[in-house]
């Protein structure tokens, strides 16, 4: 069994695969990242989740599916009885929307991962901890948030390691909710979408992201590589017949993809 590159991607064959999603005639797929609801305070942060909820009622119209794929929130976590508070109008959308019939996918990013059950049960909406393949309309698709993956960070990614451990979420659960979601805010203001533009910058080869859907390419073709976290809107050819996407975020750039059968675009929502 051919061993995947040590650094990419952990798994021995081919990587998990969501079943495959048509596309009648007219419909569109479209996939968001990084709205980080919560930061850097709470009026900018209610006037950006009014623009999303804007966004989302427009798309709504011709969607056959919508991706979110992580760091949503700029910081999330689920208590047996308590989540935090706030984001009322994008909770009450997106039930809106899966009460309708249209299927929505959340992939957990750094700031959301400790979401459990709650979206799933209350929102009826699929929660996935790690990037999938997926057939979608004529094309493959690799999707996932982006943290953790290709070379390098080995800080974060031995914190993601910690944070992602039973224990540790245990031990936090522990905590009482305003006391452990306001140590939570306070540590989430140190991140690097707060402290300057210190993302764009496109880094040629050395993007990392770019650098792990060059390796996946090699074993397992796709011809979309979707993700987020890495906060720049980027399109750039993995192989012939192959690009890699990155949604950017939406406190500065507001970008989304939308996928209409025959290609991926990358556009900007109004601010």
């Amino acid at each position: 069994m051919a061993r995947a590159a040590s650094h990419c991607f952990s798994w021995m064959t081919r990587p998990p695969q969501l079943p495959d999603l048509a596309l009648p005639p007219g419909r569109r797929v479209y996939f968001a990242s990084d709205f980080h609801l919560g930061a850097p305070d709470a009026a900018s942060s209610r006037e950006r989740e009014r623009r999303i909820v804007r966004w989302l009622d427009e798309v709504a119209q011709d969607a056959a599916a919508i991706y979110l794929l992580g760091d949503i929130f700029d910081f999330w976590f689920e208590y047996r009885h308590a989540i935090p508070r706030g984001f009322t109008r994008l909770q009450g959308k997106l039930a809106e929307l899966t009460d309708a019939g249209l299927p929505v996918t959340f992939f957990t990013g750094n700031h959301d991962m400790w979401m459990f059950d709650y979206f799933t049960k209350e929102l009826n909406i699929l929660v996935l901890r790690h990037p999938v393949s997926q057939r979608i309309g004529g094309h493959q698709f690799h999707i996932g948030h982006g943290d953790g993956l290709g070379p390098g960070d080995h800080t974060y990614k031995l914190l993601k390691r910690v944070f992602a451990s039973p224990v540790a979420q245990w031990l936090f659960a522990r905590l009482h909710p305003n006391f452990g979601i306001g140590l939570a805010n306070r540590w989430s203001r140190h991140s690097r979408l707060q402290n300057g533009p210190s993302d764009d910058h496109f880094l040629g080869d050395d993007e990392w992201l770019l650098t792990y859907c060059r390796e996946v390419q090699q074993q397992f073709p796709h011809e979309y590589y979707v993700f987020g976290h890495r906060h720049l809107p980027l399109d750039v050819e993995v192989a012939p017949g192959s690009r890699y996407v990155n949604l950017g975020e939406w406190v500065n750039y507001c970008t989304y993809g939308v996928y209409d059968g025959e290609q991926l675009a990358l556009l900007s929502y109004e601010k």
